[in-house]
């Protein structure tokens, strides 16, 4: 994590030489003028998504959690719509096409899940439970030796959440 953050720095520098040099490349193919005003365009239309995703998002997690679900997805999907909202609303056409793949519908879900996992090895297991809710899980049984175990004969079944069932809750982490 500290490494990341020491060459942050570096990744905004050449961030904004990227920017300056598309800037300048659409400047000189559609003329100065028009190159400020999409500049300009694309940054009021991003604050005005940055709003309605943050209400939208604020929205469906408060729903989430009335209704007793884990707000895990909803949350990642706002993160993911507000850092595409605020990516438009930098000027440059570099954040801009990246924040505008973000809030397109094919490109969405895939953010969305890439969030969940980071989120998933960052926290602990008992806040990721409770942030996404049940985890599907494989369990690959070895022997004591180390030794991988054969394959079993019939194809195993995943393991799906059932339904709640009050009683004796046993709490546990998977540990490889």
């Amino acid at each position: 994590m500290r490494r990341s953050l020491a060459l942050l720095p570096l990744g905004l520098l050449l961030l904004a030489v990227a920017e300056i040099a598309v800037f300048a490349a659409v400047a000189h193919a559609l003329g100065a003028l028009w190159a400020v005003l999409l500049v300009g365009l694309s940054s009021i239309a991003g604050l005005a998504l940055l709003r309605r995703e943050g209400i939208r998002g604020w929205r469906s997690f408060r729903s989430a959690a009335e209704a007793g679900r884990p707000p895990g997805h909803q949350v990642s999907n706002s993160l993911v719509g507000l850092l595409g909202a605020l990516l438009l609303a930098l000027p440059g056409f570099v954040s801009g096409v990246a924040g505008l793949l973000l809030i397109v519908p094919p490109v969405r879900p895939l953010a969305r899940r890439a969030v969940e996992r980071f989120a998933e090895r960052r926290l602990s297991a008992a806040v990721a439970g409770d942030l996404f809710g049940p985890r599907r899980v494989r369990v690959r049984m070895s022997d004591p030796v180390g030794e991988p175990a054969p394959a079993p004969a019939a194809p195993v079944a995943e393991v799906t959440p059932g339904p709640v069932v009050s009683g004796e809750v046993v709490e546990g982490e998977i540990v490889r």
